[in-house]
């Protein structure tokens, strides 16, 4: 078995700039969704941005976390396990930890202000660390939730990828080259469908981390899972190959849930006993399958379709983390003013794209990128050399694997 290149991974980093600007449809949706509650609300909410929104809720984050897999893999090949750890609690910690105190707690500070709260954001921010964690309190990571959970898996399983880049492991890993054979590649998706599936009842999400430990381990076994594939390129292969497959299943699937949604018919809508009743861990784990098979077909058709080299994507996947950073602060600030405006749902979510998306890339274009200190805010590479830039700007090569850092 030959280790993976580090130049084809051109279609992974298109598929996290796409599933980045993904999460900024979803958010951007959040503030005008019927049914589900969020930091601030708009008096009318639309039943179609519920429904957009319930679908790329399935796979949105699982593809993230199945990219992020492959990531660790990659910067395992020129690092030992420690310094495979400090370069993460640099990327990650650093950033999160920046968020926590400077782009989150604006959120909260609309918030409250929708809830009564009178004073400035000075007065808001001086008395921030004394009032608790969120809800009840104000210090929160919100969105950044993910780069903690993603530094916690790095951390924590940093010995075992480490391992599975040594010499041994490639050969145990070659030993496995039959997972890349048929269908056998769908096996990798068990152990998160039966967490799943047996968890959810009594852990249902929070992004909290504490009691959150049905989606700890859920989301877990994405990040296993993009890491196992992208070091075996038969399994890789395999989800290319099957990409059919996997996207018929999870089309099939996804009918199955929302009629299921849409006619009432959920097994807590039909059952008083619906916690024992067998139809609602069937349901559970059908919407497990078809969040892995969603996962499945888009790495499958991306691999496919969108292993092109561009130096396009150098920029974009260089935006890609602090855009994640930024975005829903500004979201939350835009709606806490259009929220406020008589306009049209859909015209109150499209300005909310628009203007969120533009602000985000001026902000990093204008006050991130540029300089050495708010790169490392927010978990980029340093600068380099111009003329190393010049060089590597004027061959049209894959982003290397370093520089993805969520």
């Amino acid at each position: 078995m030959q280790p993976q290149s580090p130049d084809r991974q051109a279609y992974l980093d298109w598929l996290r700039v796409l599933a980045i600007l993904c999460v900024l449809f979803f958010h951007a949706a959040m503030p005008y969704v019927a049914e589900w509650g969020w930091h601030l609300k708009n008096k009318e909410t639309s039943n179609m941005l519920l429904e957009f929104n319930d679908f790329t809720h399935r796979f949105r984050m699982p593809l993230l976390f199945f990219i992020s897999g492959t990531v660790s893999y990659y910067m395992l090949q020129r690092r030992s396990g420690g310094g495979f750890i400090g370069l993460r609690f640099r990327r990650l910690f650093v950033p999160l930890l920046m968020g926590m105190l400077v782009i989150v707690p604006p959120q909260i500070y609309m918030e409250r202000l929708t809830q009564g709260f009178s004073g400035n954001y000075w007065d808001f921010y001086k008395h921030m660390f004394t009032s608790g964690t969120y809800p009840r309190g104000n210090i929160s990571w919100h969105h950044l939730w993910f780069i903690c959970y993603l530094l916690i898996y790095d951390i924590v399983f940093a010995p075992v990828f480490a391992w599975f880049t040594s010499p041994k492991g490639k050969a145990l890993l070659q030993k496995a080259n039959w997972i890349g054979h048929g269908r056998y590649i769908y096996l990798l998706m068990i152990p998160g469908v039966l967490v799943y599936t047996f968890m959810i009842l009594q852990f249902p999400e929070t992004n909290m981390l504490v009691n959150d430990y049905a989606f700890l381990l859920y989301w877990l076994f994405f990040v296993l899972a993009g890491f196992f594939c992208i070091a075996n390129p038969s399994w890789m292969d395999s989800l290319e190959r099957n990409r059919r497959f996997s996207l018929t299943i999870a089309f099939t699937l996804t009918i199955v849930i929302n009629y299921l949604r849409w006619n009432k018919r959920e097994p807590w809508m039909l059952f008083d006993d619906y916690r024992h009743a067998p139809a609602t861990y069937i349901f559970f784990a059908i919407s497990a399958i078809a969040a892995w098979m969603w996962v499945f077909a888009i790495i499958g058709y991306g691999k496919k379709y969108l292993n092109r080299k561009s130096t396009a994507l150098l920029y974009l996947n260089e935006a890609a983390y602090p855009f994640y950073i930024l975005h829903q602060t500004i979201i939350v600030i835009l709606t806490f003013y259009i929220t406020q405006t008589p306009d049209e749902v859909a015209l109150k979510y499209a300005f909310t794209v628009i203007v969120t998306f533009a602000l985000s890339m001026l902000i990093f274009h204008l006050f991130i990128r540029p300089f050495g200190v708010m790169r490392f805010l927010f978990g980029m590479k340093p600068r380099q050399p111009r003329e190393k830039k010049a060089r590597e700007e004027a061959i049209p090569l894959s982003l290397p694997a370093e520089a993805i850092t969520v």
